[in-house]
């Protein structure tokens, strides 16, 4: 069974959801043979996820099972969902009950709060080692899917678990949603452990999240960027969480400022700060800094994750495992996932990328071989021969301005979204003086709020 979970005590919890209901290991042993039985073929099945029991029993069902499951929001927006519906071609889907009607399928089971609904498509042929199927981004809408193997879920569980010490007595909240990489992972290397998942589907800033967190003792919290942002203007860092012994840190680079933060409140309280890197095309996790090492190297994500290995290669073509240097990461490892997919075609293609992922961001490799991510390949504007980088312009802005910030642009002109109108003079003299950039080439834009998904990343296509 996945993760063998047929090996695990059967009357140990595994998940808790926001209404207290209750899962144990047993349970899901049961409710995957269930399934099994309506559904007793290797085919496509896409999951309209929600951090629920449900939908963390068809994710478990469906790789035990060896069906290939597509995991989208159950929030992805009709477009893209009918998109992929006619692209990738489901012979299945797995969603909320609540929401049978409003996708016009044939309810052929229930189970907990979701139910499978068969379509009317064909599923395409499926390579003997995929396992499942993840979107790139939740932000653009885009058809490219990631193709994960069963080993290279069953390797990123076994990582994760070692560089977070999970045991079976840990009790993790599961806030990041399902279809997010790194909220897979912490399900994934969770249940590896046999540890106890706390299922929430509140944000940050609602009661209730809290409540459950202090009520059922959670011991781990796993945020992005974003989520550290919120729980400071929460004052987190003064809070009485006893329970609560690891805060771990993914998704992006966070301020220097509030990485300090994070290491002095961990330190002060008896916690742990660990701060991880990764992507969906290396199954979510692929570095981490150690804890004890936080505060000696503040910003860095560390070196590569247990039995992973990260090289550099620069401009000019030169790789490099040690040493100091600075160019493009590498990583090897067997959690890098099989390939991309654009079309149902492309399920039938086996691993391309043979344990090696060249990641598209620019690091930098202390003499001590720590890791910090400099930005992103991509993420460029090159104006009058100025190489301007834009996850660092926003990185700057939002240490040094009291704003959320979004920068984008062309090789003519840097676009500098932010929520703080009075700032705008301030900000581009400001960048004016860090990039030597003339006026007219920045254009300052307003906007109330930056549009995030259920992951905490900006939503690109919306500026």
């Amino acid at each position: 069974m996945f993760l063998n979970l047929d090996k695990k005590e059967i009357q140990k919890t595994a998940a808790i959801d926001g209404g207290r209901e209750e899962l144990t290991y047993g349970d899901l042993v049961v409710l995957s043979g269930e399934f099994f039985k309506v559904l007793p073929h290797r085919t496509l099945i896409f999951i309209m996820s929600r951090n629920s029991l449900g939908a963390l029993v068809g994710y478990v069902a469906a790789l035990s099972n060896k069906i290939v499951p597509l995991i989208l929001s159950v929030n992805t927006e009709v477009d893209l969902y009918e998109h992929l519906r006619d692209l990738y071609q489901p012979e299945y889907l797995w969603i909320p009950t609540e929401l049978v009607d409003k996708y016009g399928y044939k309810k052929v089971f229930s189970l907990l709060d979701y139910s499978l609904v068969k379509t009317d498509l064909v599923a395409p042929v499926l390579h003997d080692d995929l396992a499942l199927l993840l979107p790139t981004s939740g932000s653009t809408g885009s058809p490219k899917l990631v193709r994960h193997s069963y080993r290279n879920i069953e390797a990123n569980a076994e990582n994760v678990s070692q560089m977070f010490q999970i045991t079976p007595l840990e009790r993790a909240m599961a806030t990041l949603p399902m279809h997010y990489t790194m909220g897979l992972s912490v399900i994934t290397s969770h249940l590896y452990s046999g540890a106890t998942l706390l299922f929430s589907d509140k944000s940050l800033l609602d009661k209730e999240f809290w409540t459950m967190l202090k009520e059922e003792k959670a011991t781990s919290f796993t945020g992005v960027p974003y989520s550290y942002e919120v729980l400071r203007k929460m004052r987190f860092f003064r809070m009485d969480l006893p329970f609560l012994k690891v805060i771990t840190q993914g998704g992006g680079k966070l301020r220097e400022d509030l990485f300090r933060e994070c290491v002095e409140y961990a330190e002060k309280n008896g916690k742990k700060f660990i701060a991880t890197y990764g992507q969906t095309e290396g199954t979510a996790r692929m570095a981490f800094l150690e804890p004890e090492m936080a505060k000696y190297k503040i910003g860095s994500i560390g070196k590569a994750e247990p039995n992973g290995r990260l090289a550099i290669i620069d401009s000019e073509g030169n790789k490099t495992f040690e040493g100091e240097a600075e160019g493009e990461m590498i990583y090897y490892g067997e959690n890098v996932t099989l390939g991309y997919a654009m079309n149902s075609g492309d399920l039938m293609k086996g691993d391309e990328n043979r344990g090696v992922l060249y990641t598209g961001d620019i690091v930098h490799r202390d003499v001590d071989g720590f890791y910090y991510v400099i930005g992103r390949m991509k993420r460029f504007l090159k104006i009058f021969g100025l190489r301007i980088g834009l996850d660092e312009i926003e990185y700057l802005v939002k240490s040094n301005f009291d704003t959320d910030c979004l920068c984008s642009g062309s090789d003519e002109l840097l676009k500098i979204c932010i929520t703080n109108f009075s700032l705008s003079e301030s900000i581009k003299n400001f960048v004016v003086e860090k990039t030597h950039l003339f006026h007219k080439n920045i254009e300052i834009i307003y906007s109330s709020k930056i549009e995030r998904n259920e992951a905490g990343k900006a939503c690109l296509k919306n500026y």
